[in-house]
């Protein structure tokens, strides 16, 4: 028999949600950067480039992490096309990087203005982001992932601007995109048909994808933009979930590459850990991605510089690589 809680829960059901239309945007069509080279591009980003074909000449996974900032960011473009080149096995983001990519595909704008709208409490509450609720409420009875799911209602409901989104992207490709969400994190969440559970399952579901794909990181590559606790956190844990099996079959999974992008001064021996009264000790990307988990054998990488510079310069790299070794096949 269920039982209430002896403590109160907030009552959805008199919350208000506006239209899109009335909603300011901060970001438009105009901030999509266009698919195109840039230089000079750094020589580490030349190394991962390489590492990335390598790794997918051996059939080793390459998966690329990633706060909501990329998208708002504009360099879908960028992402899309490395991921119908066949150089990304997988893309896992957060809760608010669905909500960018579904609203950017829906009306080819995203972003409100938090100090503006949480003053009258319209912060958040627009009908047209809140069907995503509806739509994971859906795939939980299905059983399908966060990820899959939504990139199949943009991709399939033929969204305008399906184009720029890599949800629908994944899904058309036969790509996981998997999401991993924090109850509360995120606008949706405050809507009156959120199903906390339904996030759970589904989320979920993607979280065991993102550690299926992890099973042949050995010799991939593992990159991280921007995310400063959901990649390093979800990658620790999958990580730790597939050497437990490969240990107990005689396998090992240590030589593989990860690759960290973010705006955090790091010192230039950042392969050594902080020490505990530091605090960028507590900047998990650093002592997780870069030096705990790559300790047996693999390597990492940092580079400070923002997503509109690194992203494009992760395409271009693996671009020039593509076209040296077409002229050589030429020649």
């Amino acid at each position: 028999m269920m039982m209430n809680s002896r403590f109160p829960i907030f009552d959805r059901r008199n919350l208000k949600l506006e239209p899109l239309a009335r909603r300011k945007h901060d970001l438009e069509l105009s901030d999509i950067l266009p698919l195109q080279s840039v230089q000079p591009v750094k020589e580490q980003m030349h190394s991962i480039a390489s590492e990335i074909i390598s790794a997918r000449s051996k059939n080793a996974s390459v998966v690329l992490m990633m706060g909501a900032h990329v998208i708002r960011s504009g360099v879908q473009r960028f992402i899309i096309n490395l991921m119908e080149k066949g150089y990304l096995s997988c893309v896992a983001m957060n809760g608010a990087g669905v909500i960018h990519d579904f609203e950017f595909a829906l009306i080819g704008a995203t972003t409100e203005s938090v100090a503006d709208y949480i003053r009258g409490g319209y912060f958040g509450f627009w009908q047209e982001t809140g069907r995503i609720n509806d739509i994971v409420s859906e795939a939980a009875q299905l059983k399908m992932g966060l990820g899959e799911s939504v990139g199949k209602v943009i991709e399939e409901e033929n969204f305008p601007y399906r184009d720029i989104s890599i949800l629908a992207a994944g899904y058309r490709l036969g790509i996981p995109i998997t999401v991993h969400v924090g109850i509360g994190y995120d606008i949706i969440h405050e809507h009156p048909n959120c199903d906390g559970a339904a996030y759970g399952a589904t989320s979920y579901i993607d979280f065991l994808r993102f550690a299926k794909i992890l099973e042949k990181l050995e010799e991939g590559v593992v990159m991280n933009f921007g995310s400063a606790v959901m990649a390093p956190e979800v990658y620790l844990k999958a990580l730790a979930m597939v050497r437990n099996i490969a240990r107990q079959q005689g396998r090992n999974i240590t030589n593989f590459t990860t690759l960290v992008c973010d705006l955090v001064d790091l010192p230039e021996n950042y392969r050594k850990e902080a020490s505990h009264d530091e605090s960028s000790y507590y900047f998990r990307p650093w002592k997780t991605m870069l030096i705990r988990t790559v300790a047996d054998g693999g390597k990492s990488c940092y580079i400070k510089s923002s997503h509109v510079e690194t992203i494009p310069q992760l395409w271009s790299a693996i671009c020039l690589i593509e076209e040296s070794k077409q002229l050589c096949n030429d020649g």
